[in-house]
């Protein structure tokens, strides 16, 4: 079987920069934010006190009074309708005390309190409206994280022979849930990742990216060819997918040691990061339509085949991260960002690429963004030239799975037998 070049024509090399360790600023403005957010119940009152304080210093008759409707207004946004009712009180009493002090004609302080009132039973009203939104918000939220766990399962620190981490933020925050999918499982012709992107958002995209998981799950372990792996997802997407709906996706396999199989169906080409910092884009060998389009033409993936050694890590996304924006209309450079923060610690190297996304952005994500970081420890408990799948005839029980079936042997083919 051939191996791609590292430094070869399809293969486009980023120099390595020196790792750069981000800063605490995030972390600074998150317990501002938590400090604010503490203190967010008192503004009301503060609001209040502030406003009577200026009118006793200026005497100004009912100039300023209408402005203690600020409290209950404000309050309606930081507490419940008890809270509100009581900051209105709060400011209808010292609003009648101010008025009485500076004399001010009974009709004026009456239209004045009457308005002061409105307003806090109009808040306190608002205030109840947003907790139950907030309730369903939550229940909501609760439904769509469970559906996120059985839909993208957790992934371990470490599969097979490979430390993993994998980072997913959905534009719909409040959702937290997506289109872009990804899975890793171990089966017994080694390790099998795939991450993709369903066209749209929303709940039909959830439902497709649904269908393709499951499908990969099951062809990950029964098919010992990686094409044939593609070649169900494809059928599957076949079958359901409108017509101009589709899937880009890139799916990986590891059949043997310091190998890996890479097939690219549309989708964003892979980094891999040698061991010795320079990041490779993994170009595919010719171009491939998008999982779901086979029929509308001709285009084939092909199989790339990768020497990777300990020490090298692979990372795979999806175009939320490539095409994240900042103010200048610029892109966020995902391969220099990876150069600059590559560690040997999977979970850090994320984190810190993350972090630097969000900041690219403003602080918000308007696509959703996956990111799947595969690396080989250098220490690894396979031998250099040994083969991970398992002997043709062993009995291997999938996780979860009461039963047990026989596996399949490894077949290899030139790729001219597999185009």
């Amino acid at each position: 079987m051939s191996q791609a070049r590292d430094h070869g024509g399809d293969h486009r090399l980023i120099r390595p920069f020196r790792n750069r360790v981000t800063g605490p600023g995030s972390v600074a403005r998150r317990g501002v934010a938590a400090q604010l957010a503490a203190y967010a119940p008192v503004l009301p009152v503060l609001i209040v006190s502030v406003v009577v304080l200026v009118a006793v210093l200026c005497g100004a008759g009912t100039i300023w009074l209408p402005l203690l409707a600020v409290g209950p207004a404000l309050a309606a946004t930081t507490g419940g309708p008890r809270g509100v009712l009581r900051v209105g009180l709060l400011a209808a009493v010292l609003g009648a005390a101010l008025g009485t002090r500076n004399r001010v004609p009974g009709h004026e302080l009456t239209a004045v309190l009457s308005a002061l009132v409105a307003v806090t039973l109009a808040s306190s009203l608002a205030s109840a409206l947003r907790a139950r939104r907030e309730r369903v918000l939550a229940a909501v939220r609760s439904v769509a994280e469970a559906a996120q766990h059985a839909l993208l399962k957790p992934v371990p620190a470490t599969v097979g022979p490979f430390q993993v981490a994998v980072r997913y933020s959905a534009a719909a925050a409040e959702a937290r849930i997506g289109g872009d999918f990804y899975a890793l499982v171990p089966t017994p012709y080694g390790v099998r990742l795939i991450v993709g992107d369903v066209r749209g958002k929303g709940l039909p995209a959830v439902g497709t990216a649904a269908l393709v998981l499951g499908v990969f799950r099951e062809a990950a372990y029964d098919e010992p060819d990686l094409f044939a792996v593609v070649g169900r997802i494809e059928r599957s997407l076949a079958r359901n997918l409108g017509v101009d709906d589709f899937v880009t996706a890139v799916v990986v396999g590891y059949p043997r040691a310091g190998h890996l199989e890479v097939v690219n169906c549309g989708h964003a080409p892979p980094l891999l990061v040698r061991g010795s910092g320079t990041v490779v884009t993994v170009e595919p060998d010719r171009p491939a339509s998008p999982l779901g389009l086979r029929t509308l033409t001709d285009e084939i993936p092909s199989l790339q085949a990768l020497a990777f050694a300990d020490g090298d890590q692979l990372l795979l996304y999806t175009d939320g991260v490539t095409e994240a924006r900042n103010q200048l209309r610029e892109f966020y450079p995902l391969a220099e960002g990876l150069a600059r923060h590559v560690s040997d610690e999977p979970a850090g190297t994320l984190t810190a690429l993350h972090e630097e996304l969000l900041a690219h952005v403003g602080g918000r994500l308007h696509d959703d963004a996956a990111l799947l970081l595969l690396r080989k420890p250098a220490a690894s408990h396979l031998d250099a030239g040994e083969d991970i799948s398992v002997p043709p005839g062993s009995v291997v029980s999938e996780p979860g799975d009461t039963t047990s079936r026989p596996t399949r042997s490894w077949c290899t083919r030139e790729f001219g037998a597999r185009q």
